[in-house]
């Protein structure tokens, strides 16, 4: 839709989705023979050995320090203010000897840029893996760098109030530790999480037992639906979300200069016991107010923004604002690699000027989930403009171009941040990107679909495949094809046409190999953390072979805290429909501990419909009636027990034809966390 009329008009420097300088990354984006490169990559042979970066690429590199302003050291002087000492060694295990956290694989950031890494991504990675206990406030200390999230404790009268405890327990646990052995063994006598993601609740057991809370020792806080959004998101798609997290976290990748150098946000993802304790009290409305062990707090919620459940919290006697993760140092995702559910940047906007104006210029002190804080008014409002202005100008400029009949990859090429976005660098694109995030937008308001009829059932990848192969002159024509472009620095072309092979023949090494080059060229080439690990993921997948899912985020404890509804509604995703086309089954399930509320189950047309029965509704009979508490049903149906062991122990009491649950277990499917990504 753009011409070489007006070409220029349309022109955009490539850094803030390559990462790398203008005219070397436009070189790179249309496949211009840059001086030099010819022959650097001629003959590609199948192998498992990484590939250097190009000159292309290490050129670019080093053009970009040329275009930010690599003087200004005032994030590294932030992000070490206040340090009392770090975790020594700086590796977390779990009980059996297994590292979850292992920061002093990250020594070799403290050297020079290699030619491998983007040189702007290489300064946030230096930022982000300072780890330790640290003074924000006289009674405010924070615990960064052990794990993607950061933890803060905040002292109240009798003991540590403790907001976001990390992924793992086990990482939270050493960062109390830590914390205690500076300032003395106090008890935690609050919890809050700040918002819906694991990453800031599921190390929940790590500072405090389910017993504290339910004692009334510990109240925990939390926005308005997160259990909801908490557990759905984990618990349905989890498996799928987790196994692409692997690529967008990067944490099975080596690290090092020419593998992960971090995610952007912290980096990366610890691996460790995955926990959760339900909140005890509600956020329900903006300026509720709650004081917690003397600590009065007032809390903005924020939901639609980073997460779907989310809040700010301002400490009114103390001028400090906690922005959770809807203001960090990076431009943040629209919707994430691993996929989720599309964010609003036109309410994260609002909300941010809501932030603005009802805490921000009545702060000296700013922290978020993630990253350094920020101090002094000015700092705090100048640092909130500057991120709601770019999901603003995102939201915006990209509605304006789809109503000009542009698509989501055309505008994602088209959007040149304002200037003063693009010379700060707090709203570069290290966790979130222009790219994706204007195809997210478009998504939100348009869907998948662009419109042209052309697009609109197109063949599945493999089919694709083959077809383009063959019209292309047979798999050898298109690896020609793919090394000359290759040779040119056209990367980008490269993995889509070897895509192609790779997804027609499986066992075409050669085509993996030179996939596998090509994803690497483009990640150090990458100002995005979460791209570099994905093309890193990618190439090492098809080198290596896959290396499955590190984290696994539906835990026991996530499985724990379903509802009944939610138990079901997880159970029919995992109904294998054709299988279950001819099956017809009525139950009705008592749950004992919930006043014996009666849930009717119905299976026909492949669809597992449930919902509770109230008094008098004069539906069928049920086949069946089992009555059993809700931990059995969780763990019967949705923690992996045994149904039959639980009738067998007396912990499930059937009344009717029992036998009709016997067809369960042979129409549910098991999601597979070792799904192929890079291959068919």
């Amino acid at each position: 839709m753009v011409d070489g009329t007006n070409a220029d008009r349309f022109a955009v420097s490539r850094r803030g989705m390559l990462g790398v300088g203008a005219g070397a990354a436009a070189a790179l984006a249309v496949g211009m023979t840059v001086s030099g490169c010819g022959d650097e990559a001629a003959g590609i042979a199948p192998s498992r050995t990484q590939t250097d970066p190009t000159k292309t690429i290490a050129d670019a590199n080093r053009a970009l320090a040329d275009t930010l302003p690599f003087g200004d050291t005032a994030d590294f002087a932030d992000a070490d203010r206040g340090w009392i000492a770090s975790l020594e060694p700086g590796t977390v295990t779990d009980p059996t000897g297994k590292m979850v956290w292992d920061t002093e694989s990250y020594d070799f950031l403290a050297g020079s840029c290699p030619q491998s890494v983007n040189p702007s991504l290489w300064r946030q990675a230096q930022l982000t893996v300072k780890q330790g206990l640290y003074e924000i406030a006289p009674g405010f200390y924070q615990i960064r760098g052990l794990d993607l999230s950061n933890m803060t404790l905040i002292e109240g009268d009798t003991g540590v109030i403790v907001i976001d405890p990390l992924v793992s327990a086990e990482t939270a646990a050493a960062g109390l530790a830590l914390y205690r052995k500076h300032r003395g063994d106090r008890p935690v006598t609050g919890l809050i999480y700040s918002h819906s993601h694991v990453d800031h609740f599921g190390g929940s057991y790590g500072v405090i037992t389910p017993q504290d809370v339910a004692a009334g020792r510990c109240p925990v806080i939390a926005p308005s639906g997160f259990l909801e959004h908490a557990v759905a998101e984990n618990i349905y798609t989890g498996t799928a979300m987790a196994r692409r997290a692997a690529y967008m976290y990067g944490a099975a990748l080596p690290r090092g200069p020419k593998g992960q150098v971090g995610a952007g946000l912290g980096q990366t993802t610890s691996t460790g016991t995955i926990s959760l304790i339900p909140p005890t009290l509600d956020v329900v409305r903006t300026d509720q107010e709650e004081t917690v062990d003397g600590v009065r707090m007032v809390f903005q919620l924020t939901p639609g923004t980073e997460a779907p459940s989310e809040m700010n919290f301002y400490f009114p006697d103390r001028r400090i604002l906690c922005m959770a993760e809807n203001a960090t140092h990076t431009m943040h995702n629209i919707v994430t690699l691993r996929g989720a559910l599309v964010r609003d940047p036109h309410v994260w906007a609002k909300y941010l000027t809501d932030s603005i104006t009802r805490y921000g210029r009545r702060s000296d002190l700013v922290f978020s989930s993630h990253h350094w804080p920020i101090w002094g008014t000015d700092r705090i409002v100048e640092f909130l403009s500057l991120q709601r202005d770019m999901y603003a100008y995102l939201n915006d400029q990209t509605l304006r171009l789809l109503n000009q009949g542009y698509v989501g990859a055309e505008i994602a090429e088209m959007i040149t941040m304002p200037p003063a976005l693009t010379a700060s660098w707090s709203t570069q694109g290290y966790y979130g990107s222009v790219s994706h995030n204007v195809k997210a937008v478009y998504q939100r308001y348009m869907g998948w679909f662009d419109g042209n009829p052309a697009h609109l059932w197109e063949h599945p990848p493999v089919d694709n495949a083959r077809r383009h192969v063959e019209a292309m002159g047979g798999a050898a024509a298109v690896l020609q094809h793919a090394q000359r472009a290759y040779d040119a620095a056209d990367f980008r072309w490269v993995v889509q046409l070897v895509n192609y092979v790779i997804f027609a023949d499986p066992g075409n090494d050669t085509a993996k190999a030179l996939q596998a080059s090509a994803f690497e060229q483009l990640a150090y080439g990458s100002e995005n953390a979460t791209w570099r690990n994905f093309y890193l993921s990618g190439a090492h997948e098809l080198r290596h072979g896959s290396f499955g899912t590190p984290t696994a985020a539906n835990s026991a404890a996530l499985a724990a805290a379903l509802s009944v509804d939610q138990v079901f509604d997880a159970m029919s995703l995992r109904i294998d429909g054709p299988k279950a086309w001819e099956v017809r089954m009525t139950t009705d399930w008592r749950i004992s501990d919930e006043g014996n509320r009666i849930h009717r189950v119905e299976l026909r047309n492949g669809v597992l419909v449930h919902y509770d029965r109230f008094p008098g509704d004069q539906l069928p009979a049920p086949e069946a009636t089992v009555t059993l508490a809700r931990p059995v049903l969780i763990r019967s149906l949705a923690g992996g027990g045994d149904l039959k062991k639980a009738v067998l122990d007396g912990d499930i009491v059937i009344d009717g034809d029992a036998t009709v649950l016997a067809k369960l277990p042979g129409l549910i499917d098991k999601p597979d966390p070792n799904f192929a990504i890079v291959t068919p």
